[in-house]
């Protein structure tokens, strides 16, 4: 996997001569350690139908490692043509040369948008500025990055384990960080709550996947509580005086499908968009 630090130098003697000989005055190449490799893809949960991009891919472990172990489909985006090429290499040494490519390409003129999984090891910067097309992708999709963030995009999860042999930064360890790219709820939803078939609205504010809002039902505006967004998956509850009223549902094409429990009893529920 690369590591796109700018301005970093390799520190004498830590580097392969393999890899000092790929290392640019730009952009080193930076390799991440096994037991960082499967963190990431357990954190992902990779499985036989995800499609896996690595973003500055290297000598291709992560994309040759999801489908050795979990018998996933990848690809790796790297913009040295010399790591292009030996991760091709190493993946039909590896025999899964018929489950993964790489291909020469800048990493912001890439096509991710198909990937079920993406995966990187960026600078902060990058991440941010990637952000908004992360943001963009079918909700579910999983995330994951070694050691940096998105800013003010929280996590869904993280780990830290570590790395004793890591080449730079004088603590060896490193945090995984996963996060699921969530539906986008904001805005106002109309339903029908049964039994009785009374009007419900709900009012959602959005960041990220934190969600909170109000439920107007009977007249009566009432909080929204225990909000869950999980990629498509929504969840919440309203007081409705003595009852506790427990949404949830998955969201797709304006539209909220799911179930509605009141006390024992489950009920189908449904919210259509209406903003």
């Amino acid at each position: 996997m690369r590591a796109l630090l700018l301005g970093l130098l390799c520190v004498a003697g830590t580097a392969s001569a393999e890899e000092q000989v790929m290392i640019t005055e730009e952009t080193p190449y930076v390799q991440s350690g096994m037991v960082v490799v499967a963190t990431m893809l357990e954190m992902a949960g990779v499985r036989a139908s995800d499609f896996v991009i690595d973003l500055g891919s290297g000598d291709g472990r992560i994309v040759i490692e999801a489908a050795k172990r979990h018998g996933a489909r990848g690809l790796g985006v790297d913009y040295d043509p010399r790591l292009v090429k030996l991760a091709t290499d190493n993946a039909v040494k590896a025999g899964v040369g018929d489950h993964v490519s790489f291909i020469e390409q800048d990493i912001f003129k890439t096509d991710f948008s198909a990937a079920s999984v993406v995966t990187m090891y960026l600078l902060p910067e990058y991440n941010l500025a990637l952000r908004p097309r992360v943001l963009a992708l079918k909700p579910g999709t999983r995330i994951v990055s070694h050691d940096w963030g998105f800013g003010d995009w929280r996590a869904d999860a993280e780990t830290t384990v570590p790395v004793p042999d890591k080449p730079v930064e004088l603590k060896k360890s490193s945090t995984i960080r996963l996060w699921i790219v969530p539906a986008r709820v904001e805005g106002q939803w109309r339903s029908r709550l049964a039994p009785g078939a009374r009007d419900a609205r709900f009012e959602l504010q959005q960041k990220f996947q934190d969600v909170s809002g109000t439920a107007v039902i009977g007249g009566r505006s009432l909080p929204i509580e225990r909000v869950l967004l999980r990629g498509e998956f929504l969840s919440f509850r309203v007081q409705d005086g003595k009852r506790t009223l427990r949404f949830n549902g998955y969201v797709s094409a304006g539209r909220i499908t799911g179930q509605l429990g009141i006390d024992d009893h489950s009920y189908r529920w449904r919210a259509l968009r209406s903003n």
